[in-house]
C-alpha cells in the first residue's frame, strides 16, 4: 500500500509535456535575407510559410508597417537591429506566433553588406542553437529582401526556387557549414553561389523570379569580386562538384553545326608537386559523356570522328578550367578550389613553412590541366539533318 501511495505522488509531481509548443504556435522560416540597413545597422526579413492550400498572397512588414511583396504561400516580415539577434527581436515583435527556424532552407546575404563582411553573420547563424548548418547560402545583386519577397510562379515561395536550383546543379552547394569552414582555412578564401532577379520580357505582370548567375568570391569574409557562368564552370570542375551537364562543341568545317554531349559521370583528382621552389598542381578530370544531339553531317558511329569529338569536348573542359584559374590566380588573388589543402595534405613541412604567404604563393603555382572524355554511346543518328533509311517515312 505505501508503495503505491509513493507511486502516485511521484507521478502527481510529474508535469508531462507542461512546456511544448504547438506547431499553430510557431512561425516557420523558410528563408532569411540579411541586409545591410543605413549606418551600420542589420536589415533581417524572414519569408515565414502560411501552411494552407492554394496561394494567399503576402505583404512585408517592417516594424510594424506594411511595405509590400511577400509570397504565394509565404509573407515577409522585416526588422532592423544593430546586430543580426537584435534585428531578429524585432522580427518577432510584428508576429504573433514563435519564430521557428528549423526549416529555413536558405539565407541570401545583400550585395552591400558582403562587400563590408559577412563573418558576424556567419558566426551568429552558427551559434544560434535553432538554426541549421545545412542550409544554403547566396549573395544576391542588390538587396536580397527582393529574393524572398518574390512569388514564383511554380514553385510554393522563393526558398524552393534555390534549393531546386541547388539540386540541379546549377551552380554552387555551398552550405553555412561550408563556408565557416572556408572562412576559417588557410587560405581565406571563399566562394558563394550569386543570384539575380529573372524578369519576365513582355509580361509586367509577373513579378520577376531569383535564378544563380555565376558566383561571388570573398576573401577574408568580404567580397572581392565575382565569376560568370563560364568561370563558375571551371570552378564546379576544380572543385569536382561537376554532377549532370551539356556541353556543346563546334567540329571545324562543319558550317556552323554542333554536337552536345551528356556529362553521365565526372571525377577531378588534383596532385601536388614541389621541386625546389617551383610548386605546380596536375589537375586531372576524367568524364564519361552521351552524345545527345548531332547537327553536323559527322558520322559519330564511326571510331575516329568519335575519338575526334572527344577530343573537342576535353579541350571545352580544359578551357573553362583555364578560365576559372586565370579570374581566381591573377585577378582575384584567391584560394577558392582548396589548392591549399592538397598541398598541405601531400607536403605538410613545406606547407607549414609558407602558409602565412599563402596569397602570394597562390598566383605563381602552375597549373597543369589534363581533361579525359570517354564517349559512352553515340545516338542511333549517325549524322545530323538525316535519319537512317530504314526510319524514312514513305
Amino acid at each position: 500500500m505505501a508503495r503505491i501511495v509513493i507511486c502516485s505522488l511521484v507521478m502527481l509531481s510529474l508535469g508531462g509535456c507542461w512546456d511544448r509548443v504547438e506547431v499553430n504556435d510557431l512561425a516557420l522560416v523558410t528563408a532569411a535575407a540579411i541586409d545591410k540597413s543605413g549606418g551600420d545597422e542589420i536589415r533581417l526579413s524572414v519569408q515565414v510559410f502560411i501552411p494552407r492550400t492554394g496561394g494567399g498572397g503576402g505583404q512585408s512588414m517592417s516594424g510594424g508597417k506594411p511595405e509590400g511583396g511577400g509570397g504565394g504561400q509565404s509573407i515577409v516580415r522585416t526588422g532592423t537591429g544593430v546586430t543580426i539577434a537584435d534585428a531578429m527581436s524585432k522580427v518577432q515583435e510584428v508576429l504573433p506566433r514563435r519564430l521557428f527556424w528549423g526549416h529555413t532552407e536558405v539565407f541570401i546575404i545583400g550585395e552591400k553588406l558582403a562587400a563590408t563582411g559577412i563573418r558576424k553573420q556567419v558566426d551568429f547563424i552558427l551559434r544560434f542553437p535553432l538554426m541549421r548548418e545545412r542550409s544554403n547560402l547566396f549573395i544576391s545583386n542588390g538587396e536580397a529582401k527582393q529574393v524572398v519577397e518574390s512569388i514564383p510562379p511554380l514553385e510554393r515561395f522563393s526558398a524552393e526556387v534555390l534549393k531546386e536550383m541547388v539540386k540541379s546543379k546549377i551552380g554552387l552547394n555551398i552550405t553555412v557549414n561550408e563556408l565557416a569552414q572556408m572562412l576559417s582555412g588557410d587560405s581565406n578564401a571563399a566562394v558563394l553561389p550569386w543570384v539575380e532577379m529573372l524578369h519576365a520580357k513582355g509580361n509586367e505582370r509577373h513579378q520577376p523570379i531569383p535564378y544563380i548567375k555565376g558566383s561571388a568570391v570573398f576573401k577574408d569574409d568580404r567580397m572581392v569580386g565575382m565569376l560568370d557562368q563560364q568561370s563558375t564552370r571551371g570552378v564546379l570542375w576544380l572543385r569536382n562538384e561537376m554532377d549532370r551537364a551539356v556541353v556543346t562543341v563546334a567540329p571545324d568545317g562543319e558550317d556552323g553545326g554542333h554536337v552536345s554531349f551528356l556529362l553521365l559521370k565526372s571525377s577531378t583528382q588534383l596532385i601536388p608537386n614541389i621541386t625546389g621552389d617551383a610548386w605546380s598542381m596536375t589537375v586531372k578530370i576524367e568524364t564519361e559523356d552521351d552524345i545527345i544531339q548531332n547537327t553536323t553531317r559527322l558520322d559519330i558511329n564511326k571510331p575516329e570522328i568519335t575519338r575526334q569529338l572527344g577530343k573537342l569536348l576535353e579541350k571545352d573542359i580544359e578551357d573553362r578550367v583555364h578560365l576559372a584559374l586565370r579570374k581566381a590566380q591573377q585577378e582575384l588573388k584567391a584560394d577558392i578550389f582548396g589548392f591549399n589543402q592538397v598541398f598541405h595534405s601531400r607536403y605538410s613541412k613545406q606547407w607549414n613553412q609558407l602558409k602565412h604567404q599563402w596569397e602570394d604563393k597562390f598566383p605563381t603555382i602552375e597549373v597543369n590541366v589534363e581533361a579525359k572524355a570517354k564517349v559512352l554511346r553515340p545516338g542511333m543518328i549517325t549524322t545530323g539533318g538525316s535519319l537512317p533509311k530504314e526510319e524514312v517515312k514513305k
